[in-house]
């Protein structure tokens, strides 16, 4: 009868494992305690020690990596790559003895890449006149020409130009004074500050298309990463949002922080796998299957074993380790120890013992709350286990989201709604070139001289 029994439902097995938890949990504790007393005693130690005498110390010199020569040259560059050839010879007298017998042995290349420094002006003839028929007036077009304007306002930036501009703005997050300034120091152009904002404005609306195309390939990815942070439009609050899937990532700024925005960038019907860090919003896309992040719930639990004392630290411990040994799954079946059917089966019993930890009765109130967290949400924290290619955490929303950040910090967000939704679009573009490997520079560059609108995402073969 008892061969009969699973261990996922075998009471047996459960208060076995909650009893094994405990253990563990009390060993984490008396590690912990011991771990603070020798770092206590460090810190005291610390003005009068010279530090743990080396046996085999640094090597001035060159930093410690890989073999000198190892790494990638530059490829030589070819006879029709050459743009200038300068003929080097020798001195006419020896600098070291004076003497003028100077025997010359061979020739010796050597090659050099410079910055161009003279910016290329060009003059477009543009012919003009007007239809027959409709007496419209008309002028002629180059794929070149970034604008239509003639006369006073007829010395326009190039496409390549106005495409760096927008890279180094959304990018690398160079205010559009330090932009100005970059173009004058290194290639003499010199332009405004507005000029650079304008110019921003209008590579963004020409990459509209393009917005709506990531727009539709995350909405049809088979798993979408999410995240979201904290904006300024106008001064205002508002909400930069984040949807990263499998072959592009969508930005889009909103004042609201709720489903509403998730659901225009997702769509409500989303039925793919969804990884968060656990926001109530994304609980109403009903028909993804959710994973909620556990860097996020191992963050929280280790807030609260450092809050608690004596007994108060068992749980949020016993929580730490079992997350913990699932991390530790994951990473056997990627190594290659571990099938998928197994897994499941893991996780299945993984739940089962986190559902034995959830339900039994919680003194301190915020152990309680997060508890509660942990039962509503039971489903959600080990769908990694069960569907390859989930991962266990929001990280690649994060790390999408970590450029907007700092360029947060550099110029405080955007001025005007326009300038906000045009920070979504580039910001989308530049990141999904990147993410489909692709040069960003030369794709701004395409769209701004393209007649019909470049398809940033290639089918699949």
């Amino acid at each position: 009868m008892e061969d009969q029994l699973q261990p996922s439902t075998c009471p047996g097995c459960i208060r076995l494992k909650a009893e094994v938890a405990e253990l563990r949990a009390q060993v984490a504790e008396l590690t912990a305690k011991f771990e603070e007393a020798q770092r206590a005693g460090k810190r005291q130690a610390a003005p009068f020690r010279k530090g743990p005498p080396v046996s085999e110390p640094k090597r001035p010199g060159r930093k410690s990596g890989d073999d000198y020569g190892k790494h990638a040259r530059r490829a030589v560059p070819t006879e029709e790559q050459l743009d200038q050839t300068i003929d080097v010879p020798l001195p006419k007298c020896c600098p070291h003895c004076q003497s003028h017998d100077v025997r010359e042995s061979h020739i010796a290349p050597q090659y050099q890449i410079e910055l161009p420094q003279k910016p290329i002006q060009r003059r477009f003839d543009v012919h003009v006149g007007c239809c027959g028929e409709c007496g419209e007036r008309l002028q002629g077009r180059h794929e070149l020409q970034t604008s239509d304007a003639l006369g006073a306002a007829a010395v326009q930036l190039g496409p390549v130009a106005q495409a760096t501009m927008a890279w180094l703005n959304k990018s690398l997050g160079l205010s559009h004074g330090k932009v100005a300034q970059l173009l004058k120091e290194l290639f003499g152009i010199t332009i405004s500050r507005s000029t650079s904002v304008r110019s921003t404005l209008r590579t963004a609306a020409r990459c509209v298309p393009q917005h709506h195309e990531i727009q539709r390939s995350v909405r049809g990815s088979p798993r979408v990463t999410a995240d979201e942070t904290g904006w300024r439009v106008n001064g205002e609050n508002a909400w930069l949002h984040v949807m990263v899937g499998t072959r592009a990532t969508l930005y889009e700024i909103d004042e609201g922080r709720g489903f509403e925005v998730s659901a225009a960038m997702l769509g409500t019907n989303f039925q793919g796998h969804l990884i968060h860090d656990g926001w109530k919003s994304y609980d109403k896309f009903k028909k993804a299957t959710h994973q909620q992040c556990v860097a996020h719930i191992l963050r929280r639990a280790r807030e609260l074993r450092d809050m608690a004392n004596g007994a108060g630290v068992l749980f949020p411990q016993a929580i730490i380790l079992l997350f913990q040994d699932a991390l530790v799954l994951r990473d056997e079946h990627l190594a290659g120890r571990a099938t998928q059917s197994e897994l499941r089966e893991c996780a299945d019993l993984l739940e089962d013992a986190l559902q034995a930890l959830v339900d039994a009765p919680h003194s301190i109130p915020d152990q309680a709350r997060f508890a509660k967290h942990l039962r509503n949400h039971l489903g959600e924290w080990f769908t990694f286990l069960r569907h390859a290619n989930v991962d266990a955490t929001n990280f690649r929303a994060e790390q999408a989201i970590r450029p907007a950040v700092v360029n947060r910090k550099v110029w405080g967000g955007n001025r005007t709604w326009i300038g906000a939704h045009a920070q979504a679009a580039l910001s989308s573009v530049l990141v999904t070139c990147h993410q489909r490997l692709r040069s960003p520079i030369l794709f701004l560059t395409e769209v701004l001289t393209a007649t019909q609108p470049p398809k940033l995402i290639l089918p699949s073969r």
